[in-house]
């Protein structure tokens, strides 16, 4: 597991493609369009670490943990994520489609227009996070968890979901009623969606 930031060694300079980053700490820097394909993250940390743009596709990120790192616009499709924790991150109009993640912890992360469409998420946890027009259309979610976050938008259009935990989470979802199925709710968020759901379903609800 990756150690503390103090314990590993220093990174300077800019990063390149396809690079092994093996034992590095990040901190206090900030990456504009950054050219960082195919690269391995392996036993990294990160701290107080921005990336502006840039194209990280395909790279690997294994047993990383992430404190206060923010991404937006960045290019981060068909990457890999594995044991990986991210804690007070932000992402902002980030290209997450077609990703791996697996056993990967969001934290009191906020993620806004965050696009994992056609990806694998397995053993997922979201812990009271903010998801502000998230995209799940055509992922296939696994042991996925939202407790104590905010769903604003939310589209799991033709979304597989299996053992898809959504109790203790607002959930504002828009698309994807029909991929709810595989997930487990609580009865105060079956009230705030049996509107939807009827509406869905085609049932008039009149009194």
């Amino acid at each position: 597991m990756v150690g503390h930031l103090d314990e590993l060694t220093p990174h300077a300079g800019d990063l390149e493609p396809d690079e092994q980053y093996d034992g590095f700490g990040f901190a206090d820097v900030s990456f504009t369009d950054a050219d960082a394909g195919d690269c391995h993250f392996l036993d990294c940390a990160f701290s107080n670490v921005s990336f502006s743009g840039g194209r990280l596709r395909k790279s690997r990120f294994t047993d990383v943990a992430m404190r206060e790192v923010r991404f937006v616009s960045s290019d981060l499709a068909e990457s890999g994520w594995l044991d990986t924790t991210l804690t007070g991150c932000a992402l902002a109009g980030v290209q997450v489609f077609s990703a791996s993640l697996r056993r990967v912890t969001f934290r009191d992360c906020k993620l806004d227009s965050v696009n994992f469409r056609s990806g694998e998420l397995i053993d997922v946890q979201f812990e009271n996070c903010l998801l502000r027009d998230a995209e799940f259309g055509g992922a296939t979610l696994q042991r996925v968890s939202f407790a104590g976050c905010t769903l604003t938008r939310a589209d799991f259009s033709r979304a597989t979901c299996t053992k898809v935990d959504l109790r203790g989470a607002e959930l504002g979802i828009t698309a994807g009623y029909e991929s709810l199925r595989g997930t487990t709710i609580d009865s105060v968020q079956l009230v705030a969606l049996a509107p939807r759901l009827a509406h869905h379903l085609g049932i008039t609800i009149t009194d």
